[in-house]
Formats: structure tokens, sequence, C-alpha cells
């Protein structure tokens, strides 16, 4: 074996290999992408495009875009046929495939009617044979929604509440205040959530406690678009309108609902005033989504929360007096809790808190026994069906409280709920206990009773045959062996 100087056949061997992957490398492809995120607006159409580099035809080749795995692609094409046995539902019917330019390298895909699920990451994925390479794109999606609506709550105690409301935007925007001058203000709540589009809606808290300020705003900014609504309110103007010297009334009481009956919620305007040309919502803890608007002499149906779509009836026969009374039907255990009734008109409104308990009284208690190994008595008392959560106590025959020995409570899927509890008997004294459950805002009970005594009698006479049975046997097996 000859050797060069400085050199051995075995480094030389590995160079030339070296240069040889390296050239082989040089054949194969990278792929690019645009170098700056892609912005369109919801509704708009969007174009992706990616190139081989360098360029080369892309025929033959298998592409593919997807989002987070590759096994589930918004749009892929082998050997320039669509292939759509694994395209995610979402894209059907919105993409489509433009190859113009394969020959060079050269793919794109179009996104019509953009949503703000299409907002987020892309991957634009090249394989041909055991080789792939792939790049990933930004599509950022954003919409401006409506000017900002700002409502006035009527003076209270030395202070006006001011909310801002505004729909349709995306990717969640910025609210802020500023008075005259441009100086913030401080917001006292924010609520933003999500429509069934994906749109944000927000709802911003104001609270004015200098009544010499005059005029406030609410802006809305959207950060991608680097747009802006803005709204201004003048206080001495609202003040002066007709709701501003009216109160609202509901219920001074709890409203009790049993499971399945019919809910009513009554708000009257006081002094009476006709509320034909007023906006009426029945809601929960935000203006937006509502269980019930009422607008221009109609229902408002796009406002409505899911739970409650062909459940409600507004009830106007007294609308001239101030007076509306909306229907719940079927009353379930997810309607219980606190609701809001607001009047409103010009930009101002009053509202009425009413408090709503949904109740229901389920089966009742049902008392069962096990002996324990170590030869005590356990007790074990169940009952469901039941809304709120049930009072369940043990007691003995004098009436006086027994601890238990544990508490199971869980809900079911209509959100009434099953109770068990244990009791653990040590002490022979304790002959009879009751179980008993309530409903505490009904104020009904349901109790069972149970004799340890008399079970203990069953069980021995149940028993009884079992053991007959075996001296039977027993007597039988030493006959036929003598």
């Amino acid at each position: 074996m000859v050797d060069l100087p400085g050199y051995s056949l075995s480094s030389m061997i590995a160079s030339f290999l070296f240069i040889l992957l390296t050239m082989k490398k040089s054949d194969d492809f990278r792929v690019i992408g645009p170098a700056y995120p892609i912005l369109a607006r919801v509704g708009e159409d969007a174009l992706l495009t990616c190139q081989l580099f360098p360029k080369r035809t892309a025929m033959h080749m298998e592409v593919r875009w997807y989002r987070s795995e590759p096994g589930t692609p918004v749009i892929a094409h082998w050997d320039g046929v669509e292939v759509t046995q694994m395209q995610v539902e979402e894209y059907r019917d919105r993409i489509e495939w433009i190859d113009d330019n394969i020959a060079k390298g050269n793919v794109t895909l179009k996104i019509h009617n953009l949503q703000p699920s299409d907002n987020g990451q892309y991957w634009c994925h090249f394989q041909e044979g055991n080789y792939h390479e792939e790049t990933s794109l930004l599509l950022k999606v954003a919409n401006v929604g409506s000017a900002p609506n700002i409502h006035m709550e009527g003076p209270r105690e030395g202070e006006v509440q001011l909310v801002c409301t505004a729909k349709g935007w995306f990717p969640e925007p910025q609210v802020y205040w500023e008075d005259i001058t441009g100086q913030r203000l401080l917001t006292v709540s924010e609520h933003h959530i999500q429509d069934e589009e994906g749109l944000f809606y927000v709802e911003d808290t104001l609270v004015i406690r200098n009544m010499s300020v005059e005029t406030v705003s609410c802006f809305i900014y959207n950060p991608v678009l680097t747009e802006v609504k803005g709204a201004v309110i003048a206080l001495p103007e609202k003040l002066q309108s007709e709701l501003a010297s009216l109160k609202v009334i509901g219920p001074s009481e709890p409203i009790i609902v049993r499971v399945g009956e019919d809910i009513q919620l009554t708000c009257s305007l006081f002094p009476k005033a006709n509320a034909q040309s007023m906006e009426v919502r029945w809601v929960q803890a935000h203006h937006y989504p509502a269980v019930y608007v009422y607008m221009n002499g109609d229902h408002v149906a796009r406002e409505q929360m899911v739970d409650y779509r062909g459940r409600t009836t507004l009830v106007t026969d007294a609308i001239h007096e101030g007076r509306l009374t909306l229907q719940i039907h079927n009353a379930t255990a997810s309607d219980d809790g606190q609701y809001q009734c607001l009047f409103e008109k010009d930009g101002v409104y009053q509202k009425a808190s009413l408090d709503l308990k949904v109740v229901a009284v389920g089966s009742s208690p049902r008392i069962t026994m096990e002996v324990l190994t170590d030869g005590e008595v356990q007790l074990m008392c169940t009952a469901s069906g039941w809304f709120p959560p049930p009072h369940m106590q043990w007691r003995d025959m004098e009436g006086k409280t027994i601890p238990s020995a544990s508490e199971i409570l869980h809900s079911d899927s209509h959100g009434l709920f099953h109770v068990e509890t244990l009791l653990l008997i040590t002490n022979s004294s304790l002959a009879n206990v009751t179980c008993s459950i309530s409903n505490l805002p009904l104020g009904e009970e349901k109790t069972a009773a149970f004799t340890l005594s008399e079970s203990r009698m069953t069980f021995s006479w149940a028993i009884l045959p079992v053991l007959g049975l075996l001296l039977a046997m027993a007597i039988g097996i030493i006959w036929r062996k003598n």
C-alpha cells in the first residue's frame, strides 16, 4: 500500500466520499416562501405561495400544504393529482390549487372567504422519493368590526356607569377610554369573548365619579391592521334623556321554579312609560350574548345565547305601560342564577336584577346495608334527581343528628345531583335510624327509615334455607359412605 506524504489512504477515501455527498447535496432543493407575514381581512381571499430553489419542475413530486400535522393537509397533490381523502374538512370548497408555474417549482394555495380560524402558521412541503424539504408561512387574518357604542346607566349615588360595546373584531382588539384632554381613564371591568364565527365582542365598563366630566370617548384598536374606531358621549345631554329619570322594577323576592316548568321574568318601568320604541334585553352577566333582546318591535335572534334559542317567548300585552314578561320554557338546572333586565333608549339604560332559583325534588332516599369483615355494619343512603345540591343527614330514633362517615355528591348530564352518604354503626344501641334529604329553597324533605334488628332477622331467615341445604348435603354424603 502506497501512502502519499502527510496523507493516509483511509483519509483520502473519506475526503472523496465527502466530496461526492457534497456534490449530491447540490443537486437537491430547498423550499422558500415569503419573508413577511401575509395579511388579509376576514371575507377576503389569500394567496400562499412557495418556490423550489434552485428552480426545477415539481410535476411529479408530492406537494402538500398543512397546518400542524402533515397527515391532515389543507391540500395535497401527488404527481399532479389532488388527494382529497386526508383533507381537513373546514377547508373543503374553500381552497384552490394554482400550479401555472409548477414546471418552475412554484405552487400557490388560494383560500377563499377567509375566516378567523384560518389565522396562523402554514407549511409548504415538497417530497421527491425519500428526500423532502419544507418552509413555513404566517397568515395574519384580521377584521375591523363595528364602531363602539357607549351606553350610560342612569345616575346612581353621584356616579355614572358607562359601558362601551363593539362586535366583529379580530384578533382581540384593544379598548381604551379618554377624557376631553386625551387623558386615559381607568377601565373598571373588561369582557371580551368570541362569537360562533370567531370574531370578538368587547364590553368595557367605566365609572365616572367626577360629575364635572362632560365628554368621554371610547376607542377600539386593531393592532394588526393599526386601525381604530371611536365614539364620544356627552354626559350632560344624556342626563336629560327620558330614561335618566325612570327606574326599572323587578320582583323583590327570588323567583322559584321547578325543573320542567315555565319561567316568568317580569320587569316594568316606574313611573309607567311606553316601551315600544325602547330596546329591552334580559341578560345574565353581560350585555352580549343575551337571554333575549327586543328591539324595534321584534326579537333579535342573532344576539341570543344558544341555550335559550327556541325556548323563549316575550309577552308584550302591557308594553305601552312599560311592563314586559319574558317566558323561558321548560326550565333546566342551568337556568338557575342571576338575571338583569335592561331598558335602553338613546344610549341611556336602566336595569333591575332578578334572582331565579331553579329547584328539583328527586327520588326518596334508599338505605342499603353491608356487613363488613370485622362484623361492623355499614349503611348507605342514596338519592338522585335533586337540585340544587340537597342536604342529607342521618338521625337516631330520638331525632338527633348522627355524623356520617362520608358523603359523595355529583351531577348528571342534566345538572341534577346524585348524593350518597355512609353511616358506620359501631354502637348496638343504634337499632333505628333514618336518612333524610331536603331541598332547602323549597323546604321539602323526604325520609327513609331503617331498623337494624329487623334487617338482621331478615338476614337470619334468608340464610336458614342455605344452612339447611348444606346440612342435608352433609348427611347425604355420610349416609352414602356408610
